[in-house]
This record gives structure tokens, C-alpha cells and sequence, in this order.
């Protein structure tokens, strides 16, 4: 176990590492000069001046150097200065991230919850249940987060008025696009929860314990839904991980000041310090979520444990 933990965390290092090359790289190689953004768009600089901003950025430096240099920093956390805000980057990710973890949370309660129910009565029972279930899935899964929280603002903020349409942070601010979130999530844990628990169903000790005169409900609970608890608490965990991406669009959709937002205020004003912090945040708390279901898969699955 414990080397299995080791070599996880290895690979999650290593895996890091990469990923903020190739970040780092990517803003490097940005069409267009540095220094023009760092000057603030003035005119008419002399060389003396641009030189001095070259040399105060160490934009001279050789692309490695420069890439060490900024890992390095943003190991001991400095992740430097927004040239939008002119504040830490540090700062602005710390205001912005309670709205956007909330946010992933809300979503992740609401696809785990209905999305499990809606997986285990298409299973259980079948037929035009299990047609309408597949049917409503695929049709949300279908529809644009855009377009989603187009249709629900229209429809629960500005015709009802039940819920606010943009900014805030509390959770009736966050249920629309919470709501949006799920969405596609839902749809995706349901068809997991479902095809899991068909193939319970048809287990060997599933068809012992229906014939020793179990109900049907007690073989359920016990026997199929245990069964295919394994896959979909890893789905689970792998899906809430790719929701933080999903954020950039649903933020920006009902004006919440989230990470994703700055994100898209950052990439549009070629923020590079801050792209590359947001960027870098989303991918490690994303391949931090998968590795850490990988190391809990084999304690709710007996068969992942016995492949690791």
C-alpha cells in the first residue's frame, strides 16, 4: 500500500511538473511582445525604457531560466503580479476561490444525488422508466452549458423571479448555475449508476440471493447497489474534477466573480501572470482529485485492489 501511495505521488509530481511547462511555455510563445503589455499600451517608449522593464522582468533570460525562476516561485507561492489589477496574483485567487469551490460543490451535490437516483430506478425499473430515463439524460447532456443558463435565467430569474440572475455568492445566488453545472454531470452518473447496477444484476450471487427468498428491495440495497458502488463514486470523483473547468463558462454566463471569470478577464487583457496561476491551479486541483480516487478506489472495490 504504501508503495502504491509513493509511486500515485510520483506520478503527480511528475505529471505537475509537465503540465506547467507546457503552461509557462504557451504564454511564452503568445503572439506579441511582452514588454507592450507590461508598458500599459503607453506610446512613443524609448529603448532606454523598454530595456528597463526587459531587464526588471528578466525577459531576457533564456526561456529555461526563466521557467525555473517561475516554478520556483510558484512552489514557495509567489505567483507574482496581475498587470490588469496590479495586485499579487496570490490575492485575487484567494477572493476567488470560496465562490468557485462553492459553486463545484453545489453541482457536485446535485448530480451525485439525482444523478445516482435517476441511474438506480432506470435499473431497477426498467422498461419505459428506463427509456425516459436514458432519453431525458441524453437530451441534457445534449444542451450547451451557455445555452442552459440562457433558457434558466430567462426562465427562473427574469419571468418568475425566483432566483437571482448574477452576481453574489450565497446559495440561492449559486443554485442556477449550479444548476447548469450538473447538468451534463448528471447525465453522465446516471448512465454510469445504471449500466453498473445491470451488470450487478446478473451476478451469480445476485441470482443465489434472489432465489433464497430475499425481496427484491433488501437485494437491491445489499447486493446490486453495493456492488456497483465502485464505479460510481469513481465517477464521481473524476467527473467533480472536470467541473472546475466547466466553471469558465457558467461563471461568466451569470456574472459570478469566480476563478473562472478571472480567468477569461486574464486570457482577454493577456494577463499572463494570472492565466498562468489559474491555469496551473485548475490542472493540479484536477489531477489532484484523480489521483486521490485512485488511492480510495481499491477501498470501496475489492476488484480494483485486486489489479493495483
Amino acid at each position: 500500500m504504501v508503495t502504491r501511495v509513493a509511486r500515485k505521488v510520483a506520478g503527480l509530481v511528475a505529471t505537475l511538473l509537465a503540465t506547467s511547462f507546457v503552461i509557462f511555455g504557451a504564454a511564452y510563445a503568445a503572439p506579441g511582445d511582452p514588454v507592450t503589455f507590461l508598458a500599459g499600451g503607453k506610446e512613443n517608449l524609448t529603448p532606454e525604457y523598454l530595456a528597463a522593464i526587459r531587464a526588471q522582468y528578466h525577459l531576457d533570460d533564456p526561456f529555461l531560466v526563466q521557467y525555473l525562476r517561475w516554478l520556483g516561485d510558484a512552489v514557495t507561492g509567489d505567483l507574482g503580479r496581475s498587470l490588469k489589477y496590479n495586485d499579487q496574483v496570490g490575492d485575487l485567487l484567494t477572493a476567488r476561490v470560496p465562490t468557485t469551490l462553492g459553486l463545484v460543490a453545489y453541482a457536485a451535490v446535485l448530480f451525485v444525488v439525482f444523478g445516482v437516483a435517476l441511474g438506480v430506478l432506470a435499473a431497477v425499473r426498467g422498461g419505459r422508466t428506463d427509456a425516459a430515463v436514458v432519453a431525458g439524460t441524453t437530451f441534457a447532456t445534449s444542451v450547451p452549458p451557455f445555452v442552459a443558463a440562457t433558457a434558466l435565467i430567462s426562465l427562473f430569474g427574469v419571468q418568475l423571479g425566483w432566483f437571482p440572475v448574477g452576481g453574489g455568492g450565497s446559495l440561492w445566488h449559486l443554485t442556477l448555475p449550479a444548476i447548469t453545472l450538473a447538468l451534463g454531470a448528471l447525465a453522465i452518473i446516471s448512465r454510469v449508476t445504471r449500466q453498473a447496477m445491470v451488470e450487478q444484476r446478473e451476478l451469480d450471487h445476485v441470482t443465489v440471493a434472489r432465489a433464497s427468498g430475499l425481496s427484491e428491495r433488501l437485494i437491491v440495497v445489499r447486493h446490486v447497489f453495493r456492488g456497483a458502488l465502485g464505479p460510481i463514486v469513481t465517477m464521481c470523483g473524476l467527473v467533480t474534477a472536470g467541473l472546475l473547468a466547466g466553471t469558465v463558462t457558467v461563471e461568466s454566463a451569470f456574472q459570478l466573480s469566480g476563478v473562472g471569470t478571472l480567468l477569461v478577464g486574464a486570457i482577454n487583457t493577456h494577463d499572463f501572470p494570472v492565466t498562468q496561476a489559474v491555469l496551473l491551479l485548475m490542472v493540479t486541483a484536477y489531477i489532484a482529485v484523480t489521483t486521490l480516487v485512485e488511492l480510495v478506489q481499491p477501498l470501496i472495490d475489492p476488484r480494483a485492489r485486486s489489479r493495483s
